[in-house]
């Protein structure tokens, strides 16, 4: 399943996940908290659906998921390692799979910092300035577990 998210619904389900209340998402657009909290259900079941999709096309045994938060705990079959479905505003959805890296050789170093800076961002968490991508993967994913 694809996952817009530039829509509204899912505008409403990114401010939940910032600790936004329905209420708070109602008056914010001028709609009832009924609409938001139909609008947020809905949001749950298609970012589940997709979660459980990209860990189905990617071979991944679940483990936990949290569609309110947006991530999948798993474990890769083909690689035999951890593994983490999770979806960002900006980056859409994404798989990150434990690893020790050579991330200094790597042509994808910078986008992966984004993406770890992005991510902790939308989920407020802080995580501490490296130049070592697996490290803050390492930091924001244990604190990712600990909120599933």
């Amino acid at each position: 399943m694809f996952l817009t998210t530039d829509d509204r619904q899912f505008g409403f389900w990114a401010l939940r996940r910032s600790g936004e209340s329905n209420i708070g998402i109602a008056n914010r657009f001028g709609i009832s908290r009924q609409a938001v909290s139909r609008a947020l259900l809905l949001m749950n079941r298609k970012v589940e659906d997709t979660l459980r999709g990209m860990a189905d096309a990617n071979q991944i045994t679940v483990e936990k998921i949290n569609p309110e938060k947006g991530v999948l705990l798993g474990r890769s079959v083909p690689f035999q390692t951890t593994a983490i479905v999770f979806v960002t505003k900006k980056s859409g959805v994404q798989v990150w799979y434990e690893h020790e890296g050579d991330c200094g050789t790597c042509p994808r170093y910078t986008e992966c910092c984004e993406l770890l800076w992005d991510y902790a961002a939308e989920l407020g968490v802080r995580i501490g300035k490296t130049a070592d991508p697996t490290t803050m993967a390492d930091e924001l994913f244990r604190n990712v577990k600990a909120m599933v």
